[in-house]
């Protein structure tokens, strides 16, 4: 059974999903759970607070999945496919669909520098890991590069959250893939 702070916070993650950190206020957490504000206040003062702590959490499961992905998964190719398989997923189902730090990024310049802080690690990680797939990609003969394998991660990574954006302004989950799926395919196309 989630514990009240969870509860907080998975409301929360939904209310940034649905509108960005300045969408959401403590009035909106109380009428989705049921308590008063001032419960809200006690577990987290301050909205920054409740946030840095939200992208704290976000980061940590994000990077347990890629754990997990380089632990379970030996093919850089299947890395990154079940990465872009997870999203398509999630913008599918609806389940998660947007990134909580994209949609932090797009407020950036009125983000808390505590909360601000924190998505740019989730950014910078996210790219660590993504250059780290690309260059095992290279080495095992399974990609083909036309950048520096840091840039090609923040190109990708801009492309999926760009397509994430793209699904949702027109309402159509299925642009995600099709605009990701032509750039991973590209990545694997070797050529002799």
């Amino acid at each position: 059974m989630a514990s009240t702070s969870d509860k907080i916070l998975d409301v929360a993650e939904s209310l940034i999903v649905a509108g960005g950190y300045n969408g959401f206020s403590y009035a909106d957490i109380s009428a989705a759970i049921g308590i008063r504000k001032a419960s809200i206040h006690h577990h987290f003062p301050a909205k920054a607070e409740l946030v840095a702590v939200l992208v704290n959490r976000y980061a940590k499961q994000a990077e347990a999945g890629l754990q997990s992905l380089r632990e379970r998964t030996a093919s850089p190719a299947d890395q990154l496919q079940f990465y872009v398989d997870y999203w398509r997923s999630c913008i599918e189902n609806a389940s998660q669909p947007f990134c909580v730090c994209a949609m932090l990024a797009s407020e950036m310049q009125m983000l808390p520098d505590e909360v601000a802080s924190r998505v740019r690690a989730h950014f910078r990680n996210l790219a660590a890991w993504l250059t780290s797939v690309l260059k095992a990609g290279v080495e095992q003969g399974l990609f083909r590069l036309d950048r520096r394998p840091e840039e090609q991660a923040q190109m990708l990574m801009a492309s999926v959250h760009g397509a994430m954006l793209s699904a949702r302004g027109l309402g159509d989950p299925g642009l995600f893939i099709a605009v990701v799926g032509p750039e991973v395919a590209e990545l694997r196309a070797i050529t002799p």
